[in-house]
This record gives structure tokens, C-alpha cells and sequence, in this order.
């Protein structure tokens, strides 16, 4: 399904503001607080988002790179993220973290106690409730994005 967009109108402001007034406008603001409150990592953050992403086949989501002090994962992250049980240019918490974001979509009621086991050795409790909250937030607003056709009526700033 597309939403209808009126005419000289932006879809993300459209849908997520105007068209929902009373959960869109809420909604963006946890979308955003993940990515201006985030503690974790660059490279263990965009593992996770990008799997995601992956897994939703947003387009918007797909094409973002998070950039924090100019700085924005290599050009080949993506492709490492796809391959994240055997790529060789990941740290465990970041390969943890595109786990994690793969079976939080995919397998949750999978996540057993060794999942746990290997996850606490490499992540506190407030890393792991803010990665959970952040999986939780890329999963259904990408995932909105992409049922309702938004995401190939997005432009990327810059783009």
C-alpha cells in the first residue's frame, strides 16, 4: 500500500506528523532520541541498525549511514553486516550486535541462555536495555516505512 502524499508535501512530515497527529509526532521523537541518546558504539550501532534494515528492506534504511563527528562506518559495512557469522571485520560486540538485531526480528523467542551468557560478557544491562529499545524502534518504523511504500518516496539529505 502507498499512502497518497498531497501534492508538494514531504511523505516522512506528512505521515509521521500531520496524518497521525497524536502518535506520529511521538513516535518521531523516539525514532530520533535513538540516535542523539545512543551510548553504544558507532560500529556496533550501525550493525544492528543495518540488520535490520536488511531485514525490512527499507530502502531509506538501507541507504543511511549514521555519522557521528564526521566520522560514518567504511563503505563495506553493509556488505560485512549481511555476512556477520563470518566476516573477519568485526569485534564480538559488534558481530553480538547484528546477532542480536537478527534474531530480536527474526527468532526471539530463540534468544536462550547462552545468547545471554555471550551477550553479558560483552555488554552491561542499561547497553543492552538501550540496544533492545533501539532494535525495537528501527524494526517497526522501518518496517512502517517500508509496508506503506514511504520509503522509496524519501530522499536522503544530500541526495
Amino acid at each position: 500500500m502507498n499512502v497518497d502524499i498531497p501534492e508538494g508535501r514531504n511523505a516522512i512530515e506528512y505521515v509521521w506528523g500531520d496524518l497521525v497527529p497524536g502518535i506520529g509526532p511521538a513516535a518521531a521523537n523516539f525514532s530520533l532520541a535513538v540516535y542523539a541518546h545512543t551510548t553504544l558504539g558507532l560500529r556496533e550501532f550501525e550493525a544492528a541498525r543495518l540488520r535490520i534494515a536488511q531485514i525490512n528492506g527499507c530502502l531509506f534504511c538501507l541507504d543511511w549511514r549514521t555519522e557521528r563527528d564526521g566520522v560514518k562506518v567504511e563503505e563495506e559495512f553493509a556488505d560485512a553486516v549481511a555476512k556477520w557469522r563470518t566476516t573477519d571485520a568485526f569485534d564480538e560486540r559488534t558481530r553480538l550486535a547484528a546477532e542480536y538485531a537478527e534474531r530480536y526480528a527474526l527468532d526471539h523467542h530463540g534468544l536462550d541462555e547462552e545468547f545471554w551468557d555471550r551477550m553479558t560478557a560483552h555488554y552491561d544491562q542499561a547497553q543492552i536495555v538501550e540496544l533492545t529499545m533501539s532494535l525495537g524502534s528501527w524494526l517497526a518504523f522501518g518496517r512502517l516505512n517500508r509496508v506503506l511504500g514511504l520509503d522509496a518516496m524519501c530522499v536522503l539529505p544530500g541526495h
